[in-house]
């Protein structure tokens, strides 16, 4: 059942179940939901009371997560308008022509066509095509540093996700957001780290935390940065 609370002047919306645990345990998923599992006999009263305590620790673990949401600008796909690749921007040039490729040249990324109309689909793409390289390439040294926490991925793939940049399966499969190529290699190595992290501890513990700052030492830099750079 549905059920919400009200902090300040927020309000936390969450989804309640009861089972035969003995304690009440709050969740917060990398989409935001908020999900309360308590005690068949408790009330309401004591569970939005808990979650009143909580609610700073709630707020707290949404915003984490919300960095982590894509927040890709609109685009128009005209000439001149800049474009982001391995977190350098390029200008957009198209160029009619019988042909269709794109490619680097320079400063640009270069679209030839014959229908304009057809620059975005184009790029996107280059863009996954890239995207499959660059990743496999990026995440294959990192799953050789992880095999002594005998943590290794099924499979990594790749996959549009409008609120996160990577996620990973309880049977170990990585999934990438294909925006990532527009981030620095930093950033790409950071999001892989991550979910790397996860296959050893799947929650955000500080097990977890320690964990990530061992492999990457200087990650809240790079999370920083893929938070300003496609905001």
């Amino acid at each position: 059942m549905t059920e919400s609370i009200e902090f300040g002047s927020r309000q936390i919306v969450f989804q309640l179940e009861y089972s035969n645990r003995k304690s009440l345990g709050i969740t917060v998923t990398p989409d935001l939901d908020v999900l309360v599992k308590a005690p068949a006999e408790t009330s309401i009263e004591a569970i939005k009371e808990k979650l009143k305590k909580k609610a700073p620790w709630i707020i707290r673990q949404q915003s984490f997560f919300l960095s982590f949401h894509p927040k890709m600008p609109v685009r128009k796909f005209v000439g001149g308008e800049t474009h982001l690749y391995l977190g350098r921007q390029y200008r957009l040039k198209i160029i009619v022509s019988g042909d269709e490729n794109v490619k680097l040249k320079g400063k640009f990324i270069e679209v030839t066509t014959s229908d304009k109309a057809r620059a975005k689909q184009l790029i996107a793409d280059w863009y996954l095509k890239n995207a499959q390289k660059k990743f496999q390439a990026i995440a294959l040294e990192l799953i050789e540093k992880f095999k002594k926490y005998s943590a290794e991925p099924h499979s990594i793939v790749l996959r549009e996700m409008p609120t996160r940049w990577g996620s990973c399966t309880a049977k170990g499969k990585i999934i990438l957001n294909p925006e990532l190529i527009k981030a620095p290699k930093g950033c790409i190595e950071y999001v892989i780290i991550h979910e790397l992290c996860h296959l050893v501890h799947h929650d955000h513990t500080q097990k977890f935390l320690d964990l990530q700052i061992k492999e990457m030492p200087d990650w809240e830099k790079w999370k920083m940065k893929l938070e300003k750079l496609l905001a």
